[in-house]
């Protein structure tokens, strides 16, 4: 059984199996994830939700409209979850989990900072941290658990387009 283990994590996978993925422990922490990811990714984006200071804005040609924001969120909100999940059942304590915790605490102070307290550049120097961690996270988890590094390259893509923007509009206004 160690040498399939040791396999695994040649091929970059993870030694996690479906049967411990189905335990019933198992699947109650990923409900925990998924509602502690997914409330306070919520809560935190109704109450700091883009009013009249941020429709007043200066906004670059490639600013997606404001109908897609709440939809992609759920989506990657799901994704980061899944993420964790999978993260914390290899190693609770581990670097991957120190990862992923930090991009979280990163993701959730943004939002407060852009939109409620309206400073564009901090809120631009979270974002690049926040972006350089969840590439550490996929590079992390690359050779640990391939399924939870591709969990996290959309939302990879999607950060990494809010830096652009964040910028953009910093610089506009």
């Amino acid at each position: 059984m160690k040498l399939i283990g040791r396999a695994c994590r040649c091929f970059g996978m993870s030694t996690l199996t479906l049967d411990d993925l189905r335990q019933p422990r198992s699947l109650i922490i990923l409900a925990g994830f998924l509602v502690v990811v997914i409330g306070v990714g919520a809560l935190i984006g109704i109450t700091t939700a883009p009013g009249d200071w941020y429709a007043s804005l200066d906004k670059p040609p490639f600013n997606p409209p404001n109908w897609i924001f709440a939809p992609v969120w759920l989506v990657l909100y799901v994704c980061i979850a899944i993420a964790g999940w999978r993260t914390y059942l290899l190693s609770p304590g581990g670097n991957g989990m120190n990862l992923w915790v930090s991009q979280m605490v990163l993701n959730w102070l943004w939002s407060p900072i852009f939109f409620a307290l309206h400073l564009l550049w901090p809120a631009f120097v979270v974002i690049v941290l926040m972006l350089a961690v969840i590439a550490s996270f996929i590079a992390d988890r690359w050779t640990k658990d391939r399924v939870a590094a591709w969990l996290f390259v959309p939302y990879f893509a999607w950060v990494a387009l809010a830096t652009l923007l964040n910028a953009a509009v910093a610089v506009l206004n």
